[in-house]
């Protein structure tokens, strides 16, 4: 695990994958400044957080904290939504990222499977608007709880290291393996992928480095998807 994104990181100043940065670095601030401004009109504008549980104590306690903290909460949800809508970038420049990798890494592998676009969009639209959809969900949980740290980051990392390592697998996976393969495989590495997303997460919580979160996360999951395809191929002699 340590290994894979290492060498990711490692691989950032190689020049195969200097322009797919430069595009991952600016479509993720884009998608940050428009998260920004949709979550600002969200949280002032609209009345999305009316939902008259407890008689009204609950959109008492938002509109409380939207008053006083407004800036703040802006900068949180954004930060705890920015990790799935990200992943959308990825979809845009996967190829040319995978392909660097596997030059550099894995030259060996016979050519990929070929996917339609239909296919790499269901994959990407399906699990992203999950990833939003969940996280909307649990906003007012983040809310609620601001002072509450731990339970926060805890749900927080727990919710997206399942979604977002899941992702990054079906991306990476359905390149080469037939979709009932891709099945078998994320069953027997379950686990590991959990972290990976975890990980995964993590480096899109931290400023600057979120910019670039995207490349890092498809290349590791490269070395990661083939790493474990070698082990069952080694088990299955």
């Amino acid at each position: 695990m340590i290994s894979a994104f290492s060498l990711a990181i490692g691989q950032l100043s190689d020049k195969s994958l200097r322009q797919v940065v430069s595009i991952g670095l600016l479509g993720s601030l884009a998608i940050f400044v428009l998260l920004w401004i949709a979550i600002g009109f969200v949280l002032f504008e609209t009345d999305i957080f009316t939902t008259g549980w407890f008689f009204g104590v609950f959109d008492w306690v938002v509109e409380w904290l939207t008053d006083i903290f407004g800036g703040v909460l802006i900068i949180i949800a954004t930060w705890f939504l920015f990790p799935a809508t990200a992943t959308l970038i990825a979809s845009f420049f996967l190829e040319r990222a995978v392909q660097a990798v596997e030059d550099k890494h894995f030259p060996n592998l016979p050519v990929p499977r070929l996917q339609n676009l239909a296919e790499i969009l269901k994959i990407t639209l399906k699990f992203t608007g999950l990833s939003i959809a969940l996280n909307l969900l649990a906003l007012p949980v983040y809310i609620v709880f601001f002072f509450l740290g731990p339970l926060n980051l805890f749900v927080f990392y727990a919710l997206n290291g399942y979604l977002l390592g899941r992702e990054y697998f079906e991306l990476i996976a359905h390149r080469r393996l037939e979709p009932l393969q891709a099945i078998h495989l994320r069953g027997a590495f379950r686990g590991q992928m959990f972290l990976a997303g975890v990980i995964i997460t993590f480096l899109m919580t931290i400023p600057v480095v979120n910019l670039i979160a995207p490349v890092i996360a498809t290349a590791a999951m490269v070395h990661l998807v083939q790493g474990w395809r070698n082990r069952i191929e080694a088990l299955n002699g």
